[in-house]
This record gives C-alpha cells, sequence and structure tokens, in this order.
C-alpha cells in the first residue's frame, strides 16, 4: 500500500536539518500561519521524511513534543498510515492567532503513558449491533452499515450512506450509548435523530453514470490504521457493485482529528475497462432542508430541522473546485460530481454542526464552520526545521 501525506501541509527543509544527524537526537520546528484569523485545533504533521534527520522510525513512538515559550510538553501520537508497523508521522495540535509562528522542541524520552482523559478520537467495528463501524471525537460522531444489517430481520437495510450522531458533550460516547441501546433519546449527551436510510446521508459517495447515481452496498470489511489520542485513520472495503453493466470497487480511508467537525475521506474507486472514473459525493436533501452550493469554494452544505425537540443539523462537504465538474440530484440527495484517473483517490472532506452542541448557535455559524475549512484547506501551515 502506497504512503499517503496529505496535501494541506506544506514542508520546508533547510540545510540545518542535515547536522543534526551527528547530534543527539533532537529536532527544532517552525510552524507558521498564514490566516488573518485565528485557527484553533490545527493538526500539525511532520512526516518520517522530515523527522529522519533526527530520529529512526521506530524511535518515534518516544519522541516527546514542546513548545517553545511556554515551555509546556504537547501531547503527540506516532500514526503507521499503512500497518506496516513502522510511524510514517508525528502528529500534535496547536492554536494559532492570526498570522503566528510558534516554536516547538521534538526530543528522545521515555514513551508517554496514555490516559484515558489522552483520547479525543475512537472508531471501532461494532459486531454487536449488526456490524455498524462507528467513530467520534470530541465533537461529533458517525457510523456507516455492515453486512448484519442487511438481513436483519426487524428492519434490513442497505445503504452506504453516513450516519450522524450529535453530540452535546465533549466525552467520547460510542460505548456507552451502544451499551446501553437507548441512543435515540437525548438524556443530555445528545443522540442519534439523524434518518440516513438508503441515502448518502452526511457524505457518502457513488459513481455516476448518465445523470444517474450508482452506489454499493454495506461495507464488507474494515480496518483501523490509527486510534488515538488525536489521531484515527480506518479504511472500509465495499465488495463490487455494477453501475450500468460495469463492474465497480472502492476502497474508503477516512481520517479524523480531535476538534475537528469535519471527516477527511479518501476513495479510491476501480472500473473495469475504464481508464477515468466520475464520482460524486453528497448529502441527503431533507424535506424542508436549505441547501447552497458554492461552486468556486467547492462546498455543498445543508441545514435541516431534526424531530423536535432535537433542533438543527448542518451537513456539508467540500471538495477541490478544481476536481469539481458539475451538480446534481439523484435520489433524494444533492451531490457533488467530479472526474478522476481510475486507481486514483477521489479526497473531500464531509462533516456536519448541530445547533445544540455548544459550537454553532445557528446557520450562519455553521456556515462560517465551512468557510473556516476552505481557508485552512487554501492555506496550510508551514513547516521549517531551524538550526539549534
Amino acid at each position: 500500500m502506497r504512503k499517503r501525506c496529505h496535501h494541506w501541509l506544506a514542508v520546508v527543509l533547510t540545510p540545518a536539518a542535515s547536522l543534526l544527524l551527528a547530534q543527539e537526537p533532537s529536532l527544532r520546528v517552525a510552524v507558521s500561519s498564514d490566516l488573518d484569523k485565528a485557527r484553533a485545533n490545527e493538526t500539525v504533521e511532520l512526516t518520517v521524511a522530515l523527522l529522519k534527520a533526527a530520529f529512526r522510525a521506530e524511535d518515534l513512538p518516544r519522541v516527546r513534543v514542546t513548545e517553545v515559550g511556554p515551555a509546556r510538553e504537547v501531547l503527540a501520537q506516532a500514526v503507521d498510515d499503512d500497518g506496516d508497523g513502522a510511524p510514517d508521522r508525528i502528529v500534535f495540535q496547536a492554536g494559532f492567532e492570526p498570522r503566528e509562528r510558534k516554536t516547538f522542541v521534538l526530543a528522545l524520552g521515555t514513551k508517554r503513558l496514555l490516559q484515558k482523559a489522552d483520547f479525543r478520537v475512537y472508531g471501532r467495528f461494532v459486531r454487536e449491533r449488526f456490524d455498524d463501524f462507528a467513530w467520534e471525537n470530541d465533537r461529533v460522531a458517525h457510523r456507516v452499515y455492515g453486512p448484519a444489517l442487511e438481513t436483519w430481520e426487524k428492519e434490513p437495510l442497505t445503504s452506504s450512506g453516513v450516519d450522524v450522531w450529535v453530540k452535546r458533550t465533549r466525552a467520547l460516547v460510542v460505548n456507552d450509548w451502544y451499551m446501553v441501546d437507548d441512543y435515540h433519546v437525548d438524556h443530555g449527551e445528545g443522540g442519534d435523530f439523524y434518518s440516513v436510510g438508503p441515502s448518502r446521508g452526511c457524505g457518502g459517495s457513488g459513481i455516476w453514470k448518465g445523470g444517474r447515481l450508482f452506489v454499493s452496498r454495506n461495507f464488507r470489511a474494515s480496518r483501523v490504521f490509527a486510534n488515538g489520542p488525536i489521531r484515527l485513520v480506518f479504511e472500509l472495503q465495499y465488495e463490487p457493485w455494477d453501475a450500468a453493466g460495469v463492474r465497480v470497487t472502492e476502497r474508503k480511508r477516512v481520517t479524523l482529528d480531535a476538534g475537528s467537525h469535519f471527516n477527511r475521506i479518501e476513495s479510491i474507486f476501480s472500473v473495469d475497462g475504464a481508464d477515468e472514473v466520475t464520482w460524486a459525493a453528497g448529502i441527503k436533501k431533507a424535506k424542508g432542508a436549505e441547501v447552497r452550493v458554492e461552486r468556486e469554494q467547492g462546498t455543498l452544505r445543508t441545514w435541516e430541522a431534526l424531530k423536535e425537540p432535537n433542533g438543527n443539523l448542518g451537513c456539508a462537504v467540500v471538495v477541490d473546485p478544481g476536481r469539481l465538474d458539475s451538480v446534481g440530484e439523484a435520489d433524494g440527495n444533492v451531490l457533488l460530481v467530479g472526474h478522476t484517473k481510475a486507481g486514483q483517490p477521489v479526497v473531500y472532506h464531509a462533516g456536519s454542526g448541530w445547533d445544540k452542541g455548544g459550537d454553532i448557535s445557528g446557520l450562519a455559524a455553521w456556515d462560517g464552520l465551512v468557510e473556516d475549512l476552505v481557508q485552512r484547506l487554501r492555506s496550510p501551515l508551514r513547516i521549517e526545521v531551524l538550526p539549534r
């Protein structure tokens, strides 16, 4: 499996990095934001290619990160992108004021013993609930449906749409909600009030052909690559399906960081006999929902009323506008449509916001969060290795 590097982080190496090879394992990096607005809960990524100037890949779980100035340790996570047992990057989080530059020191130490309170992301295969895969962070929660749900005697469902669980707590709730099995009622933490059915839900995808949408059945296999405390990475495998006489397969990778309302989704489609894939990603168009598309921004967002007294939910899909061909509707969904080479990843972001969750107060605030994501993607953090 190829290594992956998230495209929104730019890295600049200085000649000083090579001097560290002959010295004790430590590294100083400057991280700069060029935005004229503050950015909270920003994930900083340092790839193994940058870190090898001072550290071996196998030592990355023992790297400790300290912010210079306040001289405080920052929680860090070594992430293995491909499951080969060797970390591929270190991630940690920091907040930045407008155009702020911060310095961090990375040094080899004892491996940090993580506590339950450190974890702000979590995801797992839920065999006991008809093979769901559920995941969350301190802001949002989602699930997708596995094979057992297709044959459930009470209420069978075939759908590769993305479900949303809304949260008014920063705690991780997936395990507790499944255990009690009463998550369609708000007991003070939120709940499952969003109806997906066979739709795309909040960010599902498919193949677009002849003005029609062709979608897979429920996922058939899952694999978790990173499970916190800061970043969750997992993959879902879908069995082949038919798209107007053409055989399609999909492998979907989802990345969710602490503090974010948005998942980064990367789908690799293969279509028999085709060099290009026309794909679609979108959102269920609920009755009475307010829908807004900004093609020059590459954004689709909806705002819908949930069943009383559960407030309102915003969903959004964000793609690179250079990859966007058209906007369509099919089978009760609003869709962003684009194309790519067969076997090349389709990358987009999808997420949600609830007006009872504490982060947004209404539609204008939800639009602000979507715009904030667009600005962050267009202006990645700049990372520079500094002389010691």
